[in-house]
């Protein structure tokens, strides 16, 4: 890059290169300024640039909002005090510290579940652009990126979580550009994906003894608080002795997923199971230790796949090679361990319970049911609760498993 006067004006002389020729072109451009040395310096600003922008492109970095922000960036140095059309562009923000200013607004704007749930998709959402996007100014982000963290929300977790992490993500970028930090939103475009919920059905009671026979020890108790209390897989995997209290029978958790603090009460079945089990002196130990040891809630999904292979109720996967890919999101099975989420609501509601019930016990949310209007007590939920069949009951003993 070099710079000229010439006809009473600086030019830039630079090499562009052209990725679809594969050749390169010497352009030779006026930067519209009189060729005076006090403009020299704006001259030199504009070079550098031009020279960024050129840059982007043969890196392939030069998306509609990094050219905003090249733009922007220039008039500033070209303006640097208070002008109109300038104070119309938007700031130069990093992704990082927009996240953190959108989220200290909504710490004070809405309730605590809400707010736990959206910082956690942001910190995933970061996580996965990396250290250089988010230190990069938020202008940078474009669709691509947001469609690559739907497609990984989706592989990691349900279509579902996936969807509502585009949703939120939307809500976050629109109030950057309301407050003119960008002027695209990058996930405005990006489709919602075809939710597998609807595929789901509930585990009928002589279904849920099949699969106790076909369990280990572990899985048995996974299984039952699956049921009994409405629990997700990685939630309950979790859990420790710390959360249980045999005299009160009551177990206290935190769910991941909503950062709501859940205590049930322990029925029957699932007081008798924990009596079984060696509880140690560490509180802080896990009930289901080998299920605690997978980092990857998937990875229990997949052995609790076998589970249901082996009680008759799941065909066995067929491992041949595919073209689909890693980055595939997960096929759905109407049959799966949240399958017993949908049957303890089911169950619930067959014995007479209200809706109300029968939320408060699982942890779902609902805009219908606000929990400022609704107080249930844990004896409330204990008599509830009571009204669940007790599927532990004729069983032969349980089978014995290879221990994964």
């Amino acid at each position: 890059m070099s710079l000229h006067k010439q006809s009473g004006k600086w030019y830039v002389a630079f090499t562009d290169y052209d990725s679809d020729t594969g050749k390169s072109t010497r352009r030779f451009l006026s930067t519209k300024l009189n060729a005076t040395e006090k403009n020299r310096k704006q001259a030199e600003k504009i070079a550098a640039e031009w020279m960024d922008a050129v840059r982007r492109k043969r890196k392939g970095e030069l998306t509609p909002g990094a050219a905003s922000e090249i733009i922007a960036h220039g008039l500033r140095q070209l303006f640097p005090r208070r002008h109109s059309n300038v104070e119309m562009l938007p700031k130069p923000t990093s992704l990082k510290a927009w996240t953190e200013e959108w989220l200290a607004a909504k710490s004070k704007e809405t309730e605590p579940t809400t707010y736990d749930r959206y910082r956690r998709i942001i910190e995933r959402f970061t996580e996965f652009v990396g250290k250089g996007k988010c230190n990069a100014n938020i202008a940078t982000l474009d669709e691509s990126d947001v469609t690559a963290f739907r497609n990984n929300e989706a592989k990691e977790r349900a279509r579902g979580t996936a969807n509502l992490s585009i949703k939120v993500l939307r809500v976050c970028f629109h109030d950057a550009m309301r407050k003119k930090r960008i002027v695209s939103n990058p996930a405005s475009d990006v489709k919602l994906l075809v939710n597998d919920e609807s595929n789901r059905r509930p585990f009928t009671v002589s279904e849920i003894k099949r699969i106790l026979k076909a369990c280990d020890d572990e899985w048995r108790g996974l299984v039952l608080f699956g049921l009994y209390i409405g629990q997700r897989l990685g939630d309950l995997a979790r859990l420790t002795w710390r959360s249980v209290n045999l005299e009160q029978n009551e177990i206290a958790f935190t769910a991941r997923k909503t950062g709501r603090r859940i205590v049930l009460p322990l029925v029957q079945p699932l007081v008798d199971y924990l009596s079984e089990l060696p509880s140690g002196d560490n509180p802080n130990a896990f009930i289901f230790p080998n299920a605690a040891a997978h980092k990857r809630t998937a990875s229990l999904s997949n052995q609790f796949r076998e589970v249901l292979v082996e009680a008759g109720l799941a065909e066995a996967k067929d491992y041949r090679t595919t073209t689909k890919g890693r980055a595939h999101a997960r096929e759905s099975s109407e049959l799966s361990f949240h399958s017993l989420r949908h049957s303890a609501v089911t169950l619930l509601k067959a014995s007479g319970l209200s809706d109300v019930f029968a939320r408060e016990i699982v942890g779902h949310e609902s805009a219908a049911v606000s929990r400022q209007y609704t107080h249930l007590s844990t004896d409330d939920l204990r008599v509830a609760m009571q009204r669940l069949p007790d599927v532990t009951t004729d069983d032969a003993p349980a089978k014995a498993r290879k221990k994964h």
